[in-house]
Protein backbone atom coordinates (compact mmCIF):
# COMPACT_ATOMS: atom_id res chain seq x y z
CA UNK A 1 0.00 0.00 0.00
CA UNK A 2 1.50 3.21 -1.10
CA UNK A 3 1.82 5.97 1.58
CA UNK A 4 -0.35 8.07 -0.56
CA UNK A 5 -3.29 5.66 -0.22
CA UNK A 6 -2.79 4.98 3.36
CA UNK A 7 -2.83 8.49 4.41
CA UNK A 8 -7.12 9.08 4.88
CA UNK A 9 -7.36 5.87 6.94
CA UNK A 10 -4.61 7.16 9.09
CA UNK A 11 -6.81 9.99 9.58
CA UNK A 12 -9.82 8.60 10.23
CA UNK A 13 -8.33 6.66 12.77
CA UNK A 14 -6.51 9.88 14.27
CA UNK A 15 -9.55 11.39 14.57
CA UNK A 16 -11.65 9.02 16.29
CA UNK A 17 -8.56 8.49 19.09
CA UNK A 18 -8.26 12.19 19.04
CA UNK A 19 -11.70 13.20 20.09
CA UNK A 20 -12.17 12.45 23.32
CA UNK A 21 -9.35 14.79 24.58
CA UNK A 22 -11.14 17.17 22.19
CA UNK A 23 -14.93 16.71 23.96
CA UNK A 24 -13.33 16.90 27.46
CA UNK A 25 -14.56 20.30 28.37
CA UNK A 26 -18.12 19.16 27.96
CA UNK A 27 -17.67 15.19 29.20
CA UNK A 28 -15.82 16.96 32.70
CA UNK A 29 -18.82 19.78 33.14
CA UNK A 30 -21.63 17.38 32.55
CA UNK A 31 -20.02 14.80 34.72
CA UNK A 32 -20.24 17.24 37.47
CA UNK A 33 -23.64 18.77 36.88
CA UNK A 34 -25.63 15.15 35.98
CA UNK A 35 -23.71 12.77 38.11
CA UNK A 36 -23.18 14.91 41.18
CA UNK A 37 -19.05 15.46 41.23
CA UNK A 38 -17.25 18.23 42.39
CA UNK A 39 -15.22 19.85 39.78
CA UNK A 40 -11.68 17.42 41.01
CA UNK A 41 -13.72 14.45 41.10
CA UNK A 42 -14.85 15.32 37.48
CA UNK A 43 -11.45 16.41 36.54
CA UNK A 44 -10.11 13.11 37.97
CA UNK A 45 -12.62 10.95 35.96
CA UNK A 46 -11.24 13.11 33.11
CA UNK A 47 -7.90 12.01 33.92
CA UNK A 48 -8.28 8.24 34.35
CA UNK A 49 -9.76 8.47 30.99
CA UNK A 50 -6.37 9.96 29.51
CA UNK A 51 -3.97 8.27 31.56
CA UNK A 52 -5.80 5.26 29.72
CA UNK A 53 -5.03 6.42 26.98
CA UNK A 54 -1.39 7.39 27.50
CA UNK A 55 -1.33 3.66 28.51
CA UNK A 56 -2.47 2.32 25.46
CA UNK A 57 0.11 4.41 23.24
CA UNK A 58 3.31 3.10 25.61
CA UNK A 59 2.00 -0.15 25.85
CA UNK A 60 2.11 -0.39 21.39
CA UNK A 61 5.23 1.87 20.82
CA UNK A 62 7.48 0.02 18.45
CA UNK A 63 5.09 -2.77 18.43
CA UNK A 64 2.56 -1.49 15.39
CA UNK A 65 5.31 -2.76 13.06
CA UNK A 66 4.75 -6.19 14.07
CA UNK A 67 1.77 -6.36 14.43
CA UNK A 68 0.34 -4.13 11.11
CA UNK A 69 -1.84 -1.24 11.72
CA UNK A 70 -4.84 -2.95 11.03
CA UNK A 71 -5.79 -5.21 13.98
CA UNK A 72 -4.48 -2.55 16.50
CA UNK A 73 -6.54 -0.27 15.11
CA UNK A 74 -9.52 -2.19 15.04
CA UNK A 75 -9.14 -3.44 18.46
CA UNK A 76 -8.72 0.14 19.92
CA UNK A 77 -11.79 1.51 17.74
CA UNK A 78 -14.21 -1.67 19.49
CA UNK A 79 -12.57 -0.67 22.74
CA UNK A 80 -13.74 2.98 22.37
CA UNK A 81 -16.84 2.11 20.91
CA UNK A 82 -18.26 -0.43 23.77
CA UNK A 83 -16.04 1.95 26.30
CA UNK A 84 -17.49 4.96 25.60
CA UNK A 85 -21.29 3.41 24.90
CA UNK A 86 -21.53 1.48 28.09
CA UNK A 87 -20.64 4.49 29.82
CA UNK A 88 -22.98 6.92 27.89
CA UNK A 89 -25.79 3.79 29.23
CA UNK A 90 -24.64 3.34 32.73
CA UNK A 91 -25.92 6.04 35.57
CA UNK A 92 -23.46 4.95 38.52
CA UNK A 93 -20.34 6.58 39.23
CA UNK A 94 -18.15 3.81 39.11
CA UNK A 95 -19.59 2.05 35.99
CA UNK A 96 -19.04 5.45 34.04
CA UNK A 97 -15.54 5.50 35.56
CA UNK A 98 -14.69 1.74 34.50
CA UNK A 99 -16.32 2.08 31.18
CA UNK A 100 -14.27 5.41 30.84
CA UNK A 101 -10.67 3.69 31.27
CA UNK A 102 -11.64 0.62 28.95
CA UNK A 103 -12.62 3.26 26.34
CA UNK A 104 -9.80 5.53 26.77
CA UNK A 105 -7.49 2.59 26.45
CA UNK A 106 -8.92 2.12 23.10
CA UNK A 107 -8.75 5.90 22.29
CA UNK A 108 -5.26 5.59 23.05
CA UNK A 109 -4.56 2.71 21.02
CA UNK A 110 -6.53 3.88 18.11
CA UNK A 111 -4.08 7.53 18.44
CA UNK A 112 -0.85 4.99 18.81
CA UNK A 113 -1.52 3.38 15.50
CA UNK A 114 -2.23 6.72 13.53
CA UNK A 115 1.27 8.56 15.12
CA UNK A 116 2.88 5.23 13.44
CA UNK A 117 1.77 5.47 10.43
CA UNK A 118 2.51 9.34 9.96
CA UNK A 119 5.51 8.43 10.61
CA UNK A 120 6.50 6.41 7.61
CA UNK A 121 4.26 8.90 5.39
CA UNK A 122 6.34 11.06 2.50
CA UNK A 123 4.67 14.34 4.40
CA UNK A 124 4.41 13.51 8.29
CA UNK A 125 3.71 17.22 9.36
CA UNK A 126 0.93 17.23 6.71
CA UNK A 127 -1.07 14.29 7.25
CA UNK A 128 -0.78 15.28 11.24
CA UNK A 129 -2.09 18.82 10.02
CA UNK A 130 -4.91 16.99 8.39
CA UNK A 131 -6.00 14.80 11.23
CA UNK A 132 -5.93 17.80 13.44
CA UNK A 133 -8.38 19.45 10.87
CA UNK A 134 -10.68 16.60 10.77
CA UNK A 135 -10.92 15.94 14.56
CA UNK A 136 -11.21 19.80 14.64
CA UNK A 137 -13.84 20.26 12.41
CA UNK A 138 -15.87 17.11 14.13
CA UNK A 139 -15.14 18.40 17.38
CA UNK A 140 -16.84 21.83 16.54
CA UNK A 141 -20.04 20.12 15.07
CA UNK A 142 -20.39 18.69 18.06
CA UNK A 143 -19.82 21.71 20.22
CA UNK A 144 -22.69 23.09 18.06
CA UNK A 145 -25.06 20.46 18.69
CA UNK A 146 -24.64 18.77 21.59
CA UNK A 147 -25.75 21.53 24.21
CA UNK A 148 -28.96 21.52 22.52
CA UNK A 149 -29.58 18.21 22.66
CA UNK A 150 -29.36 17.30 26.76
CA UNK A 151 -29.04 13.92 27.25
CA UNK A 152 -27.04 14.25 30.55
CA UNK A 153 -23.31 13.16 30.47
CA UNK A 154 -24.87 10.16 27.86
CA UNK A 155 -24.49 12.39 24.76
CA UNK A 156 -20.83 13.15 24.64
CA UNK A 157 -19.92 9.23 25.65
CA UNK A 158 -22.39 8.32 22.57
CA UNK A 159 -20.69 10.71 20.28
CA UNK A 160 -17.38 9.12 20.59
CA UNK A 161 -19.00 6.21 20.25
CA UNK A 162 -20.58 6.85 17.32
CA UNK A 163 -17.89 7.94 15.75
CA UNK A 164 -15.50 5.19 16.61
CA UNK A 165 -17.95 2.53 15.01
CA UNK A 166 -18.30 5.16 11.97
CA UNK A 167 -14.53 5.07 11.09
CA UNK A 168 -14.17 1.18 11.23
CA UNK A 169 -14.56 0.60 7.62
CA UNK A 170 -11.35 2.54 7.14
CA UNK A 171 -9.47 0.11 8.76
CA UNK A 172 -9.50 -2.35 5.83
CA UNK A 173 -6.74 -0.20 3.64
CA UNK A 174 -4.31 -0.48 6.45
CA UNK A 175 -1.68 -2.84 6.30
CA UNK A 176 -1.96 -6.52 7.92
CA UNK A 177 0.89 -7.82 10.36
CA UNK A 178 4.11 -8.36 8.81
CA UNK A 179 5.51 -11.55 7.53
CA UNK A 180 8.11 -13.21 9.75
CA UNK A 181 10.95 -13.31 7.43
CA UNK A 182 10.08 -9.90 6.03
CA UNK A 183 9.75 -8.92 10.31
CA UNK A 184 13.26 -10.39 10.72
CA UNK A 185 14.51 -8.29 7.83
CA UNK A 186 13.74 -5.03 9.48
CA UNK A 187 16.07 -2.85 10.84
CA UNK A 188 16.63 -2.90 14.60
CA UNK A 189 18.01 -1.26 17.31
CA UNK A 190 17.62 1.52 19.60
CA UNK A 191 16.40 4.80 19.36
CA UNK A 192 18.33 7.84 17.26
CA UNK A 193 18.09 10.69 18.67
CA UNK A 194 17.64 9.69 22.14
CA UNK A 195 18.43 13.05 24.09
CA UNK A 196 15.89 14.98 21.51
CA UNK A 197 13.66 12.17 21.72
CA UNK A 198 13.38 12.68 25.67
CA UNK A 199 13.69 16.64 25.91
CA UNK A 200 10.56 16.61 23.41
CA UNK A 201 8.58 13.95 24.91
CA UNK A 202 9.41 15.48 28.31
CA UNK A 203 8.30 18.99 27.14
CA UNK A 204 5.20 17.95 25.24
CA UNK A 205 4.19 16.39 28.58
CA UNK A 206 4.80 19.45 30.53
CA UNK A 207 3.13 21.85 27.16
CA UNK A 208 0.28 19.75 27.28
CA UNK A 209 -0.23 19.35 30.47
CA UNK A 210 -0.59 23.28 30.89
CA UNK A 211 -2.85 23.58 27.65
CA UNK A 212 -5.10 20.79 29.09
CA UNK A 213 -5.17 21.97 32.73
CA UNK A 214 -7.12 24.73 31.04
CA UNK A 215 -9.12 22.77 28.54
CA UNK A 216 -10.99 20.99 31.48
CA UNK A 217 -12.04 23.57 33.36
CA UNK A 218 -12.91 26.17 30.37
CA UNK A 219 -16.30 25.61 30.19
CA UNK A 220 -16.76 26.30 33.87
CA UNK A 221 -14.98 29.57 33.40
CA UNK A 222 -17.28 30.76 31.24
CA UNK A 223 -20.58 29.18 33.13
CA UNK A 224 -19.32 30.14 36.79
CA UNK A 225 -16.74 33.19 36.00
CA UNK A 226 -17.94 35.12 32.90
CA UNK A 227 -21.59 34.07 33.75
CA UNK A 228 -22.71 32.58 30.20
CA UNK A 229 -25.02 30.32 29.32
CA UNK A 230 -23.84 26.22 28.55
CA UNK A 231 -25.24 27.21 24.84
CA UNK A 232 -23.10 30.18 24.48
CA UNK A 233 -19.94 28.60 25.53
CA UNK A 234 -20.84 25.54 23.36
CA UNK A 235 -21.14 28.20 20.95
CA UNK A 236 -17.71 29.61 21.52
CA UNK A 237 -15.50 26.46 21.77
CA UNK A 238 -17.41 25.96 18.04
CA UNK A 239 -16.05 29.12 17.09
CA UNK A 240 -13.08 28.90 18.55
CA UNK A 241 -12.00 25.00 16.64
CA UNK A 242 -13.10 26.57 13.80
CA UNK A 243 -10.81 29.36 13.98
CA UNK A 244 -8.60 26.42 14.81
CA UNK A 245 -9.18 24.45 11.36
CA UNK A 246 -8.34 27.94 9.31
CA UNK A 247 -4.98 27.46 11.53
CA UNK A 248 -4.02 24.42 10.86
CA UNK A 249 -4.87 24.50 7.12
CA UNK A 250 -2.79 27.65 7.04
CA UNK A 251 0.31 25.70 9.16
CA UNK A 252 -0.49 22.63 6.16
CA UNK A 253 0.25 25.26 3.68
CA UNK A 254 3.31 26.99 5.62
CA UNK A 255 4.86 23.56 5.51
CA UNK A 256 8.47 23.47 6.24
CA UNK A 257 9.04 26.98 4.60
CA UNK A 258 10.29 28.42 7.89
CA UNK A 259 11.19 25.20 9.69
CA UNK A 260 9.80 23.91 12.64
CA UNK A 261 11.65 26.28 15.09
CA UNK A 262 9.61 29.43 15.00
CA UNK A 263 6.18 27.77 14.39
CA UNK A 264 6.88 26.08 17.86
CA UNK A 265 8.53 29.01 19.81
CA UNK A 266 6.31 31.94 18.94
CA UNK A 267 3.18 29.87 18.76
CA UNK A 268 3.96 28.77 22.01
CA UNK A 269 4.43 32.35 23.50
CA UNK A 270 1.52 33.03 22.00
CA UNK A 271 -0.54 30.20 23.59
CA UNK A 272 1.18 31.27 27.22
CA UNK A 273 -0.65 35.00 26.67
CA UNK A 274 -3.70 33.71 25.15
CA UNK A 275 -4.04 31.20 28.52
CA UNK A 276 -3.72 34.17 30.66
CA UNK A 277 -6.51 36.04 28.76
CA UNK A 278 -8.88 32.99 28.49
CA UNK A 279 -8.48 32.56 32.46
CA UNK A 280 -8.49 36.16 33.84
CA UNK A 281 -12.24 37.08 31.38
CA UNK A 282 -15.20 38.43 33.44
CA UNK A 283 -17.13 38.71 30.10
CA UNK A 284 -18.05 37.41 26.77
CA UNK A 285 -15.71 39.42 24.70
CA UNK A 286 -12.48 39.19 26.07
CA UNK A 287 -13.39 34.91 27.19
CA UNK A 288 -14.13 34.27 23.54
CA UNK A 289 -10.89 36.62 21.78
CA UNK A 290 -8.75 34.01 24.91
CA UNK A 291 -10.40 30.70 24.08
CA UNK A 292 -10.30 31.87 19.50
CA UNK A 293 -6.71 32.81 20.36
CA UNK A 294 -5.36 29.71 21.83
CA UNK A 295 -7.68 27.25 19.96
CA UNK A 296 -6.10 29.36 16.78
CA UNK A 297 -2.41 28.89 17.67
CA UNK A 298 -2.43 25.57 19.58
CA UNK A 299 -3.35 23.30 16.90
CA UNK A 300 -0.51 25.03 14.59
CA UNK A 301 2.07 24.25 17.19
CA UNK A 302 0.98 20.68 18.08
CA UNK A 303 0.89 19.74 14.16
CA UNK A 304 4.46 20.95 14.25
CA UNK A 305 5.61 18.79 17.85
CA UNK A 306 4.18 15.58 16.31
CA UNK A 307 5.76 16.32 12.79
CA UNK A 308 8.83 17.08 14.53
CA UNK A 309 8.51 13.57 16.67
CA UNK A 310 7.93 11.76 13.36
CA UNK A 311 11.36 13.11 12.27
CA UNK A 312 13.56 11.54 14.77
CA UNK A 313 12.53 7.74 14.01
CA UNK A 314 11.34 6.49 10.51
CA UNK A 315 9.42 3.68 12.35
CA UNK A 316 7.83 5.82 14.48
CA UNK A 317 8.44 5.10 17.47
CA UNK A 318 9.64 8.35 19.11
CA UNK A 319 6.05 9.65 17.62
CA UNK A 320 3.98 6.94 19.98
CA UNK A 321 6.17 7.42 22.79
CA UNK A 322 6.39 11.52 22.61
CA UNK A 323 2.06 11.42 21.92
CA UNK A 324 2.16 9.10 24.84
CA UNK A 325 4.17 11.37 26.71
CA UNK A 326 1.83 14.14 25.57
CA UNK A 327 -0.94 12.17 27.03
CA UNK A 328 -0.09 11.85 30.32
CA UNK A 329 0.59 15.17 30.06
CA UNK A 330 -3.42 15.64 28.62
CA UNK A 331 -4.26 13.40 31.58
CA UNK A 332 -2.92 15.12 34.35
CA UNK A 333 -4.76 18.63 32.80
CA UNK A 334 -7.93 18.13 33.95
CA UNK A 335 -7.19 17.19 37.54
CA UNK A 336 -4.34 20.25 37.59
CA UNK A 337 -6.55 22.71 36.61
CA UNK A 338 -9.28 21.57 38.86
CA UNK A 339 -7.50 22.00 41.85
CA UNK A 340 -5.64 25.25 40.88
CA UNK A 341 -8.67 26.61 40.15
CA UNK A 342 -10.24 25.74 43.49
CA UNK A 343 -7.24 26.81 45.19
CA UNK A 344 -5.91 29.61 43.83
CA UNK A 345 -9.04 30.76 41.42
CA UNK A 346 -9.26 31.29 37.92
CA UNK A 347 -6.76 34.26 37.24
CA UNK A 348 -4.09 32.70 39.42
CA UNK A 349 -4.29 29.71 37.70
CA UNK A 350 -3.58 31.08 33.95
CA UNK A 351 -0.55 33.02 35.43
CA UNK A 352 1.05 29.25 37.00
CA UNK A 353 0.00 27.80 33.28
CA UNK A 354 1.06 30.42 31.63
CA UNK A 355 4.10 30.39 33.20
CA UNK A 356 5.03 26.49 33.11
CA UNK A 357 4.51 26.83 28.78
CA UNK A 358 6.81 29.63 28.08
CA UNK A 359 9.20 27.68 30.19
CA UNK A 360 8.85 24.62 28.16
CA UNK A 361 8.86 26.74 24.87
CA UNK A 362 12.78 26.60 25.56
CA UNK A 363 13.92 23.17 25.44
CA UNK A 364 11.42 22.27 23.02
CA UNK A 365 12.36 24.94 20.44
CA UNK A 366 16.41 23.93 21.19
CA UNK A 367 15.42 20.16 19.57
CA UNK A 368 13.52 21.46 16.70
CA UNK A 369 16.68 24.28 16.47
CA UNK A 370 19.63 20.61 16.86
CA UNK A 371 17.69 18.34 14.76
CA UNK A 372 16.03 20.82 11.98
CA UNK A 373 13.06 18.51 12.01
CA UNK A 374 13.98 16.68 8.42
CA UNK A 375 13.66 13.41 8.02
CA UNK A 376 15.40 10.91 5.52
CA UNK A 377 14.61 10.56 2.18
CA UNK A 378 15.54 7.31 0.20
CA UNK A 379 18.97 7.73 -1.44
CA UNK A 380 20.61 10.04 1.54
CA UNK A 381 22.80 9.84 4.03
CA UNK A 382 20.98 8.93 7.67
CA UNK A 383 21.87 11.98 9.86
CA UNK A 384 24.25 11.15 12.63
CA UNK A 385 26.47 8.54 10.77
CA UNK A 386 23.89 5.98 10.95
CA UNK A 387 22.64 3.56 8.24
CA UNK A 388 22.08 4.81 4.68
CA UNK A 389 18.48 5.47 3.88
CA UNK A 390 18.72 3.55 0.83
CA UNK A 391 19.28 0.29 2.81
CA UNK A 392 16.50 1.80 5.38
CA UNK A 393 13.96 2.09 1.96
CA UNK A 394 14.68 -1.38 1.18
CA UNK A 395 13.79 -2.39 4.52
CA UNK A 396 11.53 -0.53 5.89
CA UNK A 397 9.09 0.06 2.68
CA UNK A 398 7.83 3.64 2.78
CA UNK A 399 10.47 6.07 4.07
CA UNK A 400 10.34 10.27 4.19
CA UNK A 401 12.26 13.35 4.94
CA UNK A 402 14.44 15.58 3.33
CA UNK A 403 18.27 15.50 2.96
CA UNK A 404 20.26 17.21 5.30
CA UNK A 405 21.57 20.77 4.83
CA UNK A 406 25.94 21.22 4.37
CA UNK A 407 27.12 22.55 7.33
CA UNK A 408 24.63 21.98 9.80
CA UNK A 409 25.51 21.31 13.42
CA UNK A 410 25.75 17.40 13.11
CA UNK A 411 27.89 17.58 9.56
CA UNK A 412 31.10 19.36 10.78
CA UNK A 413 33.22 20.13 7.39
CA UNK A 414 36.83 20.15 8.07
CA UNK A 415 39.01 21.75 5.77
CA UNK A 416 42.38 19.96 4.44
CA UNK A 417 44.87 22.15 3.03
CA UNK A 418 48.24 20.69 1.64
CA UNK A 419 51.25 23.14 0.79
CA UNK A 420 53.26 20.77 -1.08
CA UNK A 421 52.70 20.17 -4.68
CA UNK A 422 54.45 17.12 -4.79
CA UNK A 423 52.05 15.35 -2.76
CA UNK A 424 49.09 16.72 -4.69
CA UNK A 425 51.05 14.64 -7.74
CA UNK A 426 52.07 11.94 -5.14
CA UNK A 427 47.95 11.66 -3.93
CA UNK A 428 46.29 12.10 -7.50
CA UNK A 429 48.76 9.52 -8.64
CA UNK A 430 47.56 7.00 -6.20
CA UNK A 431 43.97 7.80 -6.59
CA UNK A 432 43.96 7.33 -9.91
CA UNK A 433 41.94 4.54 -12.19
CA UNK A 434 45.52 2.67 -12.66
CA UNK A 435 48.15 4.61 -11.82
CA UNK A 436 49.74 5.14 -14.94
CA UNK A 437 52.15 8.21 -15.26
CA UNK A 438 50.23 10.00 -18.10
CA UNK A 439 46.77 10.09 -15.81
CA UNK A 440 48.89 11.35 -13.00
CA UNK A 441 50.59 13.75 -14.85
CA UNK A 442 47.06 15.03 -16.25
CA UNK A 443 45.79 15.37 -13.57
CA UNK A 444 48.83 17.35 -11.84
CA UNK A 445 49.03 19.64 -15.40
CA UNK A 446 45.65 20.49 -14.08
CA UNK A 447 46.09 21.01 -10.11
CA UNK A 448 49.24 23.48 -11.43
CA UNK A 449 46.66 25.73 -12.65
Amino acid sequence: MSSRRAAWPLVAVFTAGYLASYLLPTIVGRLSVHLGLTPAQAGLVGSALLLSSASAGFTLAGRVEQYGSRTPARVGLVLAAVGYGSAALAGSVPLVVASVVVGGFGSGAATAVAAAGIAAQRDPHRTSSLGLLTVSATAGALYLTIPHLGGGHRLPFAAIALVALLVWPATTRLNGPTAPEESASRITGRLPHRRSGLVLAGGMLVWSMAQNALWGVSSRIGVVQVGLSEVTVGAVFAAALGAGLLGVMGAGVLGARVGRAVPIGLGTVVIAGSIVVSSSARDLGSFATGEILWNTVYPVVLSYLIGLAASLDVRGRWAVLAGSASSVGVACGPLLGSVLSEEAGYPAMGLILGAATLLVAAPVTAVALHTGGRPLVPGSVRRRGGAPAALLAATTGSLSGAVPKLGSPEQAVTELRVRRRRLVRSAIRTAGPDGGPDQSNAYASTSDR
